[in-house]
């Protein structure tokens, strides 16, 4: 992983990322495999409350493209967790952007897409997520490594998409304690 962003360059690069609604807007015909993505992810009662109880304020920009199949998959679990947990905020920026950061977000020597950067309420720097989740990458595995071989397109089982959800949730929680437990923003806070 090769990021060299500060916070000053993300907080000019925020403002040109976009909101779910008008990242989708940006190609309407590309944005229906997001939508249908969006209607099939369910977050479980627990874990709405987890989300619920963030209390600091975690900025997540996700560098993508709205062609990417797993962009597709994951860009639609990040929004449901955005809407459930009220401190996340969650933008996108397309990975040709000409402000986008991808550049200093190589993943394996490659810009890879999705990778999403965690971030404070200042812009520093927390975790960055990309371009797969652990889930994912096992079932990849499982279905790259041996005899049997994918189906180009096809959806994923439905425990598999759970796995991938719960991934990101933990990522988000893991950012959200580390922020909730941070020195600097104790003393800014208080608490």
């Amino acid at each position: 992983m090769d990021v060299r962003l500060r916070s000053a360059d993300l907080a000019t690069i925020w403002p040109q990322a976009l909101a779910w609604p008008d990242y989708l807007a940006s190609d309407e015909d590309k944005a229906q495999a997001w939508t249908r993505t969006a209607e099939t992810i369910t977050l479980t009662t627990p874990q709405r409350a987890l989300l619920a109880g963030f209390t600091r304020q975690i900025r997540v920009l996700m560098v993508s493209g709205i062609w990417c199949g797993d962009c597709v998959r994951q860009g639609p679990i990040a929004q449901a967790i955005a809407e459930a947990a009220p401190g996340v905020e969650l933008r996108f920026i397309d990975r040709d952007h000409p402000a986008s950061p991808i550049g200093a977000m190589r993943i394996n020597d490659g810009e890879r897409v999705p990778v999403t950067l965690f971030m404070a309420e200042d812009f520093e720097p927390v975790q960055l997520l990309g371009d797969r989740t652990l889930q994912y990458y096992r079932h990849m595995a499982a279905q790259q490594i041996g005899a049997a071989c994918p189906v180009p397109g096809a959806g994923l089982p439905e425990d598999v998409q759970n796995g991938v959800i719960q991934d990101w949730i933990d990522a988000t929680e893991r950012v959200h304690l580390l922020l909730r437990l941070s020195n600097r923003l104790r003393q800014r806070h208080g608490d």
